[in-house]
């Protein structure tokens, strides 16, 4: 079972923090105190900004960028791989290159997709904190971020998916896939049964974001 190990804190979510109903990053509005991390982001921006290298309207930009990041993305993907047989043989070989032909680019981080077969079956975390491919899947799920996951996936795999309804058979080999602060991961589920002769747009629907984190498999079309 791979298990990366971890050597500092990364990947924290992007605040809001500081953000008042009018949407402006340097108000308060909130009673909770703030975090030393969240602390850390305002000091940071301010003196980006200050300094000249961005600017405030810059830094909306990219958090709406950000926030409009959703599976539907990352469903594209797994679409197109289920359809063209060597976009899915660059994918399984160098995920970051092969996503960013379709667009989607992870930056400096390296992107790994990982197969679902009839015997393998892949589930992705972050030990450590909530590494996640957001360029494909958009902002992780609470449940993705809780040290509950975090720690049983790795422990207890095939019960944390009994959990979330997905019971594979015992002769179904179960990998969990640790992200790091430079690597992510993106499973690939498998195409379901009686799919052939749908559209790209069609199968887009049939993947959903966890069945790319693998707690779920792709859906059959009803």
């Amino acid at each position: 079972m791979p298990h990366d190990h971890h050597d500092h804190d990364h990947d924290t979510p992007h605040s809001h923090t500081g953000m008042s109903s009018s949407g402006h990053p340097y108000r308060q509005d909130q009673d909770e105190p703030l975090t030393y991390w969240q602390n850390m982001e305002i000091a940071v921006r301010e003196l980006l900004i200050e300094k000249g290298i961005t600017t405030e309207l810059e830094v909306m930009r990219q958090i709406d960028q950000m926030d409009n990041r959703s599976p539907a993305d990352g469903a594209k993907v797994v679409a197109r791989a289920w359809s063209d047989t060597a976009f899915r043989a660059r994918l399984l070989e160098d995920a970051t290159t092969a996503t960013r032909e379709m667009g989607f680019d992870i930056g400096a981080l390296q992107l790994i997709a990982v197969e679902n077969t009839d015997s393998v079956h892949n589930v992705i975390v972050c030990t450590l904190c909530s590494c996640y491919p957001r360029n494909l899947l958009g902002l992780p799920p609470d449940w993705y971020k809780q040290r509950a996951y975090r720690s049983r996936v790795v422990k207890a795999p095939r019960k944390v998916l009994a959990e979330f309804g997905l019971v594979l058979p015992d002769d179904v080999t179960v990998r969990v896939h640790d992200s790091t602060a430079d690597m992510r991961y993106i499973v690939i589920p498998a195409r379901p049964a009686g799919t052939e002769g749908l559209s790209l747009a069609e199968l887009e629907k049939l993947v959903s974001r966890d069945s790319m984190i693998g707690v779920a498999l792709a859906t059959a079309p009803e």
